[in-house]
């Protein structure tokens, strides 16, 4: 097949009624962020009129300050280590040395173009929003994959729905410091790794499971994944739009910015649908 002939196929398709389901937050200051890291910060540090042009324009522009993982972001699999060492065995103190992080930095996490699966936890319960500090379990994954009708496959992005994205408004209320938040437990990690996904993802701000009144104080949910599998980590999603349209099964694409020795990186994942 010509390029030519492949671009006028894909441009055909998306003539037809292709269209994209936004599966993230939009950035703005103060909005919610882990008690971990940096919040987002942006402001107009030269506004139209400080200097006009002799022919009349004028520019604006901002200056930006937020940490990787602010907002919907993605992990890389150098965000967390074990026991000092991390994903395939790597010293985390040798490869973050000089300020950056010589292996696993973010600009070395994937551009996504794949399948993407939504289990919608939520959903599965008859609930709007999970309760505060509910532990999803590899049962509840299970049963929204059978409910939807699908299975996890060896190169998926596998995003939870917990309906914790309603909350985002409430920052007290969403980063349950006091009551909890609802996530994914060991178990439920343990068993999406089996299949080998490449990424998976949530509408809170850790994907964990986090007690009632723990904090972000333990993120074993991360080692797992992170650690011990390889497998990205999404956050602060928003899946309502998604959900409201009974989505399971869709293009996933999603990319992320090449930080050159990072942990993480700012996304706008979108859904990839037929009209």
């Amino acid at each position: 097949m010509t390029t030519s002939t492949a671009t006028d196929r894909l441009l055909s398709a998306v003539s037809a009624g292709v269209e994209t389901v936004e599966l993230g937050h939009p950035y703005f200051t103060g909005m919610p962020c882990s008690p971990n890291h940096p919040g987002f910060r942006m402001t107009l540090i030269r506004r139209h009129g400080d200097m006009v042009r002799p022919d009349g324009g004028s520019a604006a522009n901002e200056i930006i300050v937020t940490g990787g993982h602010v907002g919907t972001h993605v992990d890389a699999l150098s965000h967390v280590s074990d026991c000092g060492m991390l994903n395939g065995g790597v010293d985390a103190y040798e490869a973050q040395a000089g300020g950056k992080f010589k292996d696993k930095g973010a600009e070395q996490i994937p551009f996504m173009m794949t399948r993407g699966l939504l289990l919608d936890v939520a959903k599965l319960h008859g609930v709007d929003t999970l309760d505060a500090g509910y532990a999803i379990t590899a049962d509840d994954l299970r049963g929204a994959a059978d409910a939807a009708g699908v299975t996890p496959r060896k190169g998926d992005v596998v995003l939870v729905r917990s309906g914790w994205a309603r909350n985002f408004g409430d920052q007290s209320v969403y980063l349950g410091q006091t009551d909890g938040v609802p996530g994914p437990n060991v178990e439920a990690a343990e068993w999406l790794a089996e299949f080998g996904i490449v990424a998976t993802g949530s509408d809170t701000t850790a994907y964990e499971h986090i007690p009632a009144g723990s904090g972000h104080s333990v993120l074993p949910v991360h080692r797992v994944l992170l650690v011990q599998n390889g497998i990205h980590i999404i956050e602060h999603l928003n899946m309502e739009d998604a959900s409201e349209r009974g989505l399971t099964e869709f293009t996933f694409v999603m990319a992320p910015l090449r930080i050159v020795g990072g942990t993480g990186s700012p996304v706008r994942p979108v859904a990839v649908v037929t009209a």
